[in-house]
């Protein structure tokens, strides 16, 4: 029997707790597992988390700005020791004394100061920068949420490619007893004389195939069960799985919301027009106010203390590499504006091939179940006519061959159901399996 191999999309990696084997774990709960266990899912919850305070730290530059300093000083550097004295407010005449002046004695002073800066005016820079910082973090939590849903199709597709293989190893185990138990018929029949010996040789060769196929899908089930252990943060899983392949009723409709990705991108291209504002802003003048307080101290009582206030203006009246950045930046917000766009387009697309694909595997599975019951039923037929040496072996052995195919191809079809279904619901932004966060 052939049994097609099921590929399962390994997205991100992850070391945690555990699932319990006692209990059938549900799909519903290996997606939960994966969203709150996976280190890879971790990671994103962190991203959004260094972006939010990105975020808190952009709008923190609307507010002022407090510098304290202290300092402890000694020196005879001239121009210092002339400069200490006066700030320390004890200049006297004899300190004009050119060689006073000129050859000082070391002086010691020890102070501080307090200095407060308040931006007034800066050409729409900050405010800029905090918009397209609250763009950005509203971006990466939309982001992580997507990667949430790409997550659940992953967990979808690996937890039924486990179901998959369960299922095919059981049909396998059940032609290789059928496979014996016609060895042992013809078997013999050899021995009465009633049948050739390479009929028996022709039985033992189907049943080493058998054998080289149950191989295969005990790998096949081991792989689909290690990745999904990887997705949902733990080693192989190896319980019960609780959810069926086969939907037992149909789902009802789930709201779908904008998906994520898109919520996104759209978010990018806003936070890129708001950093080419900022940009912009740079080429124009900025204001600002500083206030503060000094004190030098020679001893604790012998000191001086002064204030200043002040207001500036600062312009690039010309400068190139700010000129180019800005034109970069409103290049780049173009360019965030049109990805946004594609990937709407794309997502689009991604909604319609989906739909059709669950359409197409409806239609597959209704037709193998009719293979299934007219295979069963040709083997039932022609295994009794062999009994009865009025069917050669071959005929008895192509219908099993059928039923393995119509088996097969029953077994791919609900698969492709459940994932094209849960593919669907990411390209829709719907709920995977109905599961919200």
């Amino acid at each position: 029997m052939i049994i097609k191999k099921i590929n399962i999309m390994i997205f991100v990696g992850a070391i945690g707790v555990g699932l319990h084997a006692q209990a059938p774990l549900t799909l519903q709960e290996a997606i939960r597992r994966a969203w709150t266990d996976q280190a890879g899912l971790r990671a994103g919850q962190a991203m959004v988390e260094a972006r939010q305070a990105d975020t808190e730290a952009a709008g923190g530059l609307r507010w002022p700005t407090l510098s304290l300093n202290a300092q402890g000083i000694r020196t005879n550097e001239p121009m210092m020791a002339f400069g200490i004295k006066l700030n320390q407010a004890r200049i006297g005449a004899a300190d004009f004394n050119p060689l006073v002046l000129n050859h000082p004695d070391p002086i010691g002073a020890y102070g501080g100061s307090a200095v407060i800066q308040q931006a007034l005016y800066s050409g729409g820079r900050i405010s800029a920068a905090r918009r397209a910082g609250a763009f950005l973090f509203e971006a990466e939590q939309a982001s992580q949420g997507h990667r949430q849903q790409e997550t659940a199709r992953a967990v979808v597709e690996a937890y039924f490619g486990a179901q998959v293989a369960e299922q095919a190893l059981t049909w396998v185990e059940d032609t290789r007893v059928w496979i014996q138990g016609m060895e042992d018929f013809v078997g013999a029949r050899v021995k009465q004389g009633l049948v050739l010996e390479s009929e028996l040789q022709r039985l033992k060769a189907v049943h080493a195939q058998v054998e080289a196929q149950k191989a295969e899908v005990v790998r096949q089930l081991r792989t689909a069960r290690s990745g999904l252990g990887l997705l949902t943060g733990t080693g192989p899983v190896q319980g019960t799985l609780g959810t069926p392949l086969e939907f037992r009723e149909a789902l009802a409709p789930a709201a779908s919301s904008r998906r994520g990705d898109l919520a996104a991108a759209d978010l990018q291209a806003k936070a890129a027009v708001e950093g080419a504002k900022a940009a912009q802003g740079g080429l124009l003048p900025s204001v600002g106010l500083e206030l503060g307080a000094g004190t030098l101290h020679q001893s604790w009582s012998d000191k001086g203390n002064w204030t200043w206030a002040s207001v500036g203006l600062s312009w690039k009246v010309f400068s190139a590499p700010d000129r180019a950045k800005a034109q970069a930046a409103r290049a780049q917000a173009h360019a965030a504006q049109e990805l946004s766009t594609f990937k709407q387009q794309q997502a689009d697309h991604e909604a319609r091939a989906a739909q059709e694909a669950v359409l197409a595997a409806q239609a597959k599975v209704a037709a193998a179940k009719e293979a299934i019951l007219a295979a069963e039923e040709s083997k039932r037929l022609r295994e009794a006519r062999h009994r009865e040496g009025m069917t050669a072996l071959t005929d008895v052995l192509d219908a099993e061959a059928a039923l393995q195919g119509a088996r097969n191809l029953l077994l791919q079809s609900l698969f492709d159901l459940r994932i094209n279904q849960a593919a669907l619901d990411l390209a829709t932004g719907a709920p995977i399996e109905g599961v919200t966060p």
